[in-house]
């Protein structure tokens, strides 16, 4: 599907859109909490899962970043690698081509190899080379890296993404750096960077009228952290919606992305420069198809999802940002 969109005021260019139990109750489950006596904590699911056991076995692995530091450790040795899973082409015959999404990887491989990464770019990649390489870097050593960058430039659809060749489930993309399957990244930042559409709704926005004023503590020796902590996932759109592309410039997520993290990538943390990167999806960009009244002035908004435990500010190699907060009491 091809329509225009205007940008503060540039010339109309054509954009796209991204579409694309065992039958036991729970028992109750005691808990202890640094060795006070407490009450039952119990979950609210209605059967245990298959995987429950694995819970009793957590792995072992030194903390990267003191228990309650409020910055994750941003010194060590490397920045750490980014996967960029760039696709314009695909097999399957409904799936046209993603016109200006190498504008998008471009841009993306200069940005984050400005802020320190080591960045690997993978055009056009089947489903089993994208499992190849994320097992590849899963069973890599981290020790030495700050954290982790992984994007995904396609198709796809609500839980879905768009490989070469076949569609494949957007968790697995993640699921191979929890950390009891990536120790090495475990207490490090995971960040993954979406692409693609999560549905076929269009969001028409709301017009709203311009308002101006004029006028430390030590930390334990060990502590337990959940598989999935430390992970935060930002997608182009939210859950059902489209993700719109310009063939000319890229895609509305991918250009504010790279401005923000090119202009702020040293000065915010991770979370307050993607909020200024929804502010400009949101305000920056409209879509303008006069002669399709379904499709003219509609917006976007990014979707973030963040397991994070800490802050993650990029820094200079030799500067560090990793202070302390003092523990809930």
């Amino acid at each position: 599907m091809s329509v225009e969109t205007k940008n503060n005021g540039d010339l109309f260019d054509n954009n796209v859109v991204d579409c694309k139990n065992n039958g036991q109750h729970c028992d109750e489950i005691i808990n202890k909490d640094d060795g006070s006596v407490g009450g039952v904590d119990v979950n609210d699911a209605f059967t245990y899962g298959r995987n429950t056991a694995s819970a009793y076995s957590p792995n072992h692995q030194s903390a990267p970043t003191e228990k309650y530091a409020s910055h994750y450790k941003m010194n060590h040795q490397k920045r750490g690698l980014a996967m960029i899973f760039n696709h314009e082409f695909f097999t399957v015959s409904h799936l046209k081509p993603r016109s200006g999404t190498n504008v998008d990887c471009e841009q993306l491989v200069n940005t984050l190899k400005d802020i320190g990464f080591d960045v690997n770019d993978f055009h056009n990649s089947t489903h089993k080379d994208i499992v190849k390489n994320l097992e590849r870097v899963a069973e890599m050593d981290h020790s030495n890296h700050d954290c982790l960058v992984v994007a995904v430039l396609s198709h796809g659809e609500l839980g879905l993404f768009d490989a070469h060749d076949t569609p494949y489930k957007a968790d697995s993309i993640w699921s191979f750096f929890t950390s009891d399957k990536c120790p090495t990244l475990a207490g490090k930042p995971k960040l993954f960077f979406i692409q693609a559409c999560q549905g076929d709704r269009l969001d028409g926005g709301t017009v709203l009228k311009d308002c101006t004023e004029t006028d430390g503590q030590p930390s334990a020796p060990t502590f337990r952290i959940p598989s999935h902590a430390d992970f935060l996932i930002a997608y182009s759109t939210i859950p059902g919606f489209y993700s719109w592309r310009n063939t000319t410039r890229g895609s509305w997520f991918m250009q504010a992305l790279c401005i923000e993290l090119r202009d702020n990538g040293f000065r915010y943390d991770l979370l307050t420069l993607l909020t200024f990167v929804s502010q400009r999806v949101a305000v920056d960009f409209e879509s303008n198809t006069p002669d399709n009244i379904t499709m003219h002035q509609q917006k976007q908004i990014p979707c973030i999802t963040s397991m994070l435990t800490r802050l993650v500010k990029f820094t200079p190699k030799n500067c560090v940002a990793n202070s302390a907060r003092s523990p809930s009491t």
